[in-house]
C-alpha cells in the first residue's frame, strides 16, 4: 500500500526534465504541476519504493478535451515512438496534451493484441484476445469512449452481424482471422492488405464496396463474384467479408449488386449486452480497479495474466477514470533503474486509487512505458536504447475554442 504523502509541495512551473536515473533521498514528495486549464501533473518521489510516479489527471466535465486514439503509422501492425505519434497530429507536438503509451503489442509485428475502434472505425476486433501469453483463453478488459465522451471500462467483445436476404449471420471477427474452430466469418476493410489464407478450411470471400451508413449499420454492395481462393488484395476503398468452413456456404449465396447491412458494436462482459457503438476502443492487460476496489489480485483468475507479469515490479503504464467519471488518470512508473524499482499491478492498482480513480486498467509497460507532455518525455524510460516503438497509444487533445 503506497504511504500517504510526508510532504507535499503545489507549484506553478515549466515542465521538468525526465527524472534522474538515480536512487531518491528523503522525504516522500509530491509536485503538482497545472500544464493547461483543468489539467494536473503530480510527480512523486518515494523512497520506500523506491518509486518515481508520474499522474496526469485531465477534468472532463467542461468537454474541452478530445480523448483519442492512434495507431502506429496509422497501420493494424507497425511501430512507432509515441513521440513521433504526437508529433504528426494535426495539432503538432504542442498541441497534444499528454499521451500514454497503449496496449500490448506483437513486438515483430507492431500489432496490437486486442481490439481496436478509432474514431468510430473498427480497425481490429473480435471475441477474445490475440495473444500468446494468456494463461487460458481470456476476454480482456478494453478501455473505451462511447459516443457522448463518457469513458467505459469493461470486457468488451466485438458483437457483429451481416444481414443479407437470405438471412443473418455472425460476424465474429474485423480484421482477424480466427485461427480455431471448425467456422468463423470475418470482415476485412482496407486496414489490412489482403483476404488472410487459411488452409484448414474452405473459404467464400464476398467483395464489397461501401454504400454508405444507416445508423450504426454500414451498407455495402457486393461489387465483384464470390470468390473462394485466400490471399485476394484489399483496394482502398472496399472491403471483404469471408466465411470460413460451413459458413462459407451461406456467403456464396450472395450475388454482384446485393445489399450487405454490416452491425459492429462492442457487447460488454460475455456477448449479452449492454451494447455500444464505441468511439474509442483500446485494450489492456487486465483490470485492476473496479468500482473503487482492488481488483488485481484476481487478474490471473478473471483475465488469465502471468505472475511473473502481474506479481512482480517493472515499469507501469495504466489509465483510469473517477467514480462521476469527471475525471481521466493517466499514470507512469517507472522502473528497472535505482531511481524506480516499478511496481506489482497490486501497488500499482493502490496508487491509482489513492489518487481518486474508481476504475483502471493495466497498460502495456516494461520498455514501453512512456508519458508525454506536450510534445516532451517526462519520465524515465527502461529500455538502454532509449525510447521504444510501440503499437498504439492514448492522447488527450484540446479541442478548439
Amino acid at each position: 500500500m503506497l504511504r500517504r504523502a510526508l510532504t507535499a509541495a503545489l507549484v506553478a512551473a515549466p515542465l521538468a526534465a525526465p527524472l534522474a536515473a538515480q536512487a531518491p533521498a528523503g522525504p516522500r514528495t509530491i509536485v503538482d504541476t497545472v500544464i493547461a486549464p483543468g489539467v494536473r501533473w503530480r510527480r512523486i518521489t518515494d523512497p520506500a519504493g523506491p518509486w518515481a510516479i508520474h499522474v496526469v489527471r485531465i477534468d472532463l466535465k467542461g468537454g474541452g478535451y478530445e480523448m483519442r486514439h492512434v495507431r502506429s503509422r496509422d497501420s493494424v501492425a507497425s511501430r512507432e515512438k509515441l513521440t513521433d505519434m504526437v508529433a504528426r497530429q494535426k495539432e503538432g507536438a504542442a498541441g497534444v496534451t499528454v499521451a500514454i503509451n497503449g496496449d500490448f503489442f506483437n513486438l515483430q509485428t507492431g500489432e496490437n493484441e486486442n481490439q481496436q475502434v478509432i474514431a468510430g472505425e473498427w480497425w481490429k476486433g473480435m471475441r477474445g484476445s490475440d495473444s500468446p501469453y494468456d494463461a487460458f483463453a481470456a476476454v480482456r478488459t478494453h478501455f473505451a469512449v462511447d459516443a457522448k465522451g463518457a469513458p467505459l471500462m469493461d470486457r468488451f467483445v466485438l458483437d457483429g452481424a451481416a444481414i443479407h436476404a437470405t438471412g443473418t449471420i455472425p460476424v465474429l471477427a474485423v480484421n482477424f482471422l480466427p485461427k480455431s474452430g471448425p467456422e468463423t466469418v470475418a470482415l476485412f476493410t482496407d486496414r489490412v492488405p489482403a483476404v488472410p489464407v487459411d488452409s484448414a478450411r474452405k473459404l467464400a470471400d464476398a467483395p464489397l464496396a461501401a454504400a454508405g451508413r444507416r445508423g450504426d449499420t454500414a451498407l455495402y454492395v457486393v461489387a465483384a463474384p464470390v470468390g473462394t481462393k485466400a490471399g485476394r488484395a484489399i483496394a482502398h476503398g472496399t472491403a471483404a467479408l469471408v466465411a470460413y468452413g460451413p459458413r462459407a456456404a451461406a456467403v456464396a449465396k450472395y450475388a454482384v449488386g446485393d445489399t450487405i447491412r454490416i452491425l459492429l458494436r462492442a457487447a460488454a462482459r460475455r456477448g449479452d449486452g449492454p451494447f455500444y457503438a464505441p468511439q474509442l476502443l483500446i485494450g489492456g492487460w487486465p483490470r485492476i480497479l473496479t468500482g473503487g476496489v482492488n481488483v488485481a489480485a484476481r487478474a490471473a483468475w478473471d483475465e488469465g495474466t502471468l505472475s511473473s507479469n502481474a506479481e512482480a515490479r517493472h515499469p507501469r503504464s495504466a489509465v483510469g477514470f473517477s467514480r462521476d467519471s469527471a475525471s481521466l488518470f493517466l499514470a507512469v512508473v517507472d522502473g528497472r533503474q535505482a531511481a524506480s524499482a516499478g511496481m506489482t499491478l497490486v501497488e500499482l492498482a493502490d496508487l491509482l486509487k489513492a489518487e481518486g480513480a474508481w476504475d483502471a486498467l493495466n497498460f502495456d509497460g516494461g520498455g514501453s512505458t512512456t508519458l508525454v507532455i506536450k510534445g516532451r518525455i517526462v519520465n524515465s524510460v527502461s529500455d538502454p536504447t532509449g525510447e521504444r516503438p510501440v503499437g498504439n497509444a492514448l492522447l488527450v487533445v484540446a479541442k478548439p475554442h
